[in-house]
């Protein structure tokens, strides 16, 4: 999996491999909690009805900024040891590529603020829109890609089926937005499966990598008693 490069411990029982795979685990939980401890203590705040942004203007909001932030960030270094830990094709490469830009997305989601409901537009606003619709898309795009060398993989072709899965049902979420109205009573809800099913992915691709990473380790430490 790794070549033929022996992976060296730096915390614990974790390679450069493993702490790279566990930012991936640990982004979407450090996330999940943020959203939920900020809307269970924003009176008012519907989790059906309001967007995953809106919270950021709650009193508590730099919580769920800084949560946006932070995982948007740990999520370029999952993307980072998903690179040096599979390797791919080109198909790979540019899943992976595209999968840098999503974490920098989320990075610049919760940098730009959205603007209230029924404010007035500003700037700010709309960058923040186009930029938290992008990286919705670039998730489907990039797991499609990144799933042709799945299957390919003694490790991963197990994860070759949920991936289409995962970006089939994100496709089809963000299709359906198209026909559905734009004063959705609902977004919030909607906006949260679209979410989970992404974040799901990662969650659950970073709990792969962190494995094979501890089975590298020990398998290293066990030829050197030999």
């Amino acid at each position: 999996m790794y070549g033929n490069s022996k992976p060296r411990t730096i915390l614990g029982p974790l390679s450069v491999y493993g702490v790279l795979a566990l930012t991936g685990v640990v982004a979407p939980v450090i996330f999940i909690i943020a959203n939920l401890t900020v809307a269970f203590l924003s009176p008012g705040y519907k989790f059906i009805r309001d967007s995953i942004s809106s919270l950021a203007l709650a009193p508590l909001g730099w919580i769920q900024t800084i949560a946006f932030m932070l995982m948007g960030l740990l999520i370029e270094a999952f993307v980072v040891g998903l690179i040096l830990s599979l390797r791919g094709g080109k198909r790979f490469r540019l899943g992976a590529g595209i999968l840098v830009f999503f974490g920098f997305g989320i990075l610049l989601v919760g940098a730009l603020h959205t603007d209230p409901a029924g404010g007035p537009r500003t700037v700010e606003g709309m960058i923040h829109g186009v930029v938290a619709a992008t990286v919705f898309w670039l998730f489907p795009i990039a797991s499609l890609l990144i799933a042709y060398d799945l299957r390919k993989d003694l490790y991963w072709k197990g994860f070759f089926l949920y991936t289409i899965i995962a970006s089939a049902i994100a496709l089809a979420l963000l299709l359906w937005r198209i026909w559905l109205p734009s004063e959705l009573s609902w977004f919030g809800l909607y906006e949260r499966i679209l979410a989970l099913d992404e974040l799901i992915w990662v969650e659950i691709v970073a709990v792969r990598l962190l494995q094979l990473s501890l089975r590298e380790v020990k398998k290293a430490e066990n030829s050197m008693t030999l």
